[in-house]
């Protein structure tokens, strides 16, 4: 199996020094083996617990961050906002 680590570095805006690239392809490649290697997760073990009902928080307003603060970790801005990558045509 071929993974681009550039790739996902660059999607991820990581910066990989070429120096480690192998070693972290090779880490990648044994993790992606070891998931492909479990089980079947099997649908008549999945089994709703109505005994432990699952409880959703309050929804809270709370203290939101400041818009400068925001910008300046953002990579690209313009006029006041952050700028994304297209990803609908």
């Amino acid at each position: 199996m071929e993974i681009d680590l550039q790739h996902i570095a660059k999607l991820a805006q990581l910066k990989l020094e070429e120096d480690k690239l192998a070693q972290f392809e090779t880490q990648m490649k044994d993790i992606i083996g070891m998931v492909e290697k479990l089980p079947p997760l099997e649908d008549e073990l999945v089994q709703v617990d109505v005994q432990h009902v699952m409880q959703l928080r309050r929804d809270v307003v709370g203290e939101s961050l400041r818009r400068d603060d925001v910008l300046r970790n953002a990579p690209a801005t313009q006029a006041g906002c952050v700028v994304v990558p297209k990803t609908v045509e």
